[in-house]
């Protein structure tokens, strides 16, 4: 019987994002995906910085750039096409180091993923394979699974088991949890298209049209491709809907059949879920496996990425350090209050698409002089769960710092937790890699001062684990948190 210390189940954005972070850590890795190849055509269109600094510790954002566009944020127009609402997204370097949001091709995101792994002689990839059966024991779990080529069963064990197989996850049937509806569902139809020459007239940004008698939404994607979702009235049957003749009709204010190539059509019942356990024993589960969101905020694989990026160091710390059940409790408890309030913020922009005018998606909503609104992102913090909740600056990102050599200090802590303290803090221990001193770095000791801090512990994921405010506090930090550095 083969050995593995994470078995991975789907290979999709969030699975092949979970797979780099783990094995940055030197861990033995099997990804069981169910599929032969990864899906050539475009699902995924957007992701915001937070998700681009996870690329960029995997080390993908080089090649990656250049597939990606800036995404200049949405404007919500009515049936008068008057623009009753805006999200902008300045083209402004956030804290996290990159812009606020971007557009992409989710083929070339999957490719860069699948490349970078092939550097890791402990990775396998087994396409053409179905989990049959997931077997928890106290100290490890056993996967049975189908090749689908040669219809043959395997049986491999593993320290973890982690889904991030989608919205019909057999991870998750097998941990027999259940998804809780949030109360948004509803039939889309989703166009893609590439136009066959440039076309100026289209809007170089996302739009909304909150339209009661036919909500839909334009995006502006990378190159020459662009989409178009719309919502399905209920008279209309599916095949009539995915006609050419209909969808012709519904893009003629746009373009017509000669200035573009239908590249994928398709319909999606656009859904609000959450499950209610992401974690049985060994075995969890990340990404749509776990929750859905309709699209309208874009952050449907934002979500799952962070879950991977919330998972990975905590998996790697427990094969390093020995199985922590309390730190393994945490991550359902962090993750889930964060993508609730996306989800639940989805789900009132998509009542403003349908023309509710009244909603009030979130309470970042100001007022200009001619009475345009305009909102802000939201940034949930991360649910209850490690640190202490009284601690003001526990669950906030930490910003990428530039140093004087082009790199940042995200380059020196991407496997565990750092320490960083205020000039004035005295450590007999600071030759530890995961202790960095603020003293020569001027714009993190003017950090630590606007939040009150002698020192911060920094989590791999890149959140403040627990802040200091004397030399008392800085001994108990290390003690209390000193198996994250190891």
């Amino acid at each position: 019987m083969k050995k593995f210390d994470v078995t991975i189940v789907g290979l999709g954005p969030a699975g092949g994002t979970l797979a780099n972070l783990l094995a940055m850590h030197d861990l033995s890795i099997l990804i069981l995906d169910r599929e032969k190849s990864f899906y050539p055509l475009p699902r995924a269109v957007h992701f915001d910085d937070e998700i681009m600094r996870v690329f960029q510790t995997i080390g993908i954002t080089k090649e990656f750039l250049k597939h990606t566009i800036i995404n200049k944020g949405t404007k919500f127009v009515n049936s008068k096409d008057k623009v009753i609402l805006d999200w902008p997204r300045p083209k402004k370097i956030t804290a996290n180091g990159w812009y606020p949001s971007y557009r992409f091709h989710q083929p070339d995101l999957e490719k860069k993923l699948r490349k970078k792994l092939k550097n890791y002689k402990k990775v396998l990839i087994e396409q053409n394979s179905e989990v049959i059966k997931i077997k928890n024991s106290k100290n490890h779990v056993d996967i049975t699974y189908l090749n689908i080529n040669n219809h043959k069963e395997y049986l491999v064990r593993s320290k973890y088991v982690i889904g991030c197989d989608g919205a019909n996850s057999i991870t998750r049937k097998q941990m027999k949890t259940k998804m809780d509806n949030l109360g948004f569902t509803q039939k889309w139809a989703v166009v893609d298209l590439i136009l066959k020459k440039k076309k100026n007239n289209l809007p170089d940004r996302t739009i909304q049209y909150s339209n009661p008698k036919q909500p839909a939404t334009y995006c502006r994607n990378v190159g020459r491709r662009r989409r178009w979702e719309f919502a399905i009235k209920k008279n209309h049957s599916d095949k009539k809907v995915l006609s050419e003749n209909y969808i012709w009709h519904f893009l003629k204010p746009w373009l017509n059949k000669s200035d573009a190539i239908i590249e994928r059509k398709t319909i999606y019942t656009f859904e609000s879920a959450i499950a209610r356990k992401w974690r049985k024993g060994r075995v969890f589960i990340a990404g749509d496996a776990a929750h859905l969101m309709p699209p309208f905020m874009g952050q449907g694989m934002c979500a799952g990425i962070r879950d991977a990026s919330n998972l990975a160091w905590k998996i790697a710390n427990c094969i390093r350090n020995k199985f922590n059940e309390t730190l393994l409790n945490t991550y359902q408890s962090e993750r889930s209050l964060n993508v609730k309030e996306y989800i639940e913020t989805t789900m009132r922009m998509g009542e403003f698409v349908n023309a509710v005018e009244s909603i009030q998606i979130t309470d970042n909503i100001k007022s200009d002089n001619k009475g345009i609104k305009s909102m802000q992102s939201i940034k949930p913090k991360l649910g209850k769960g490690l640190g202490n909740l009284k601690d003001r600056n526990r669950g906030k990102t930490f910003p990428q710092f530039k140093l004087k050599n082009n790199k940042t200090l995200d380059d020196y802590f991407s496997k565990k937790g750092m320490i960083i303290l205020s000039s004035d803090i005295k450590s007999k221990t600071s030759k530890n890699d995961s202790i960095l001193k603020a003293k020569n770095l001027s714009e993190v000791s003017r950090y630590l001062k606007n939040i009150n801090s002698k020192a911060i512990l920094v989590r791999p994921d890149r959140f403040i684990l627990a802040s200091a405010r004397s030399n008392k506090d800085v001994g108990v930090l290390f003690k209390k948190y000193s198996s994250i550095l190891r």
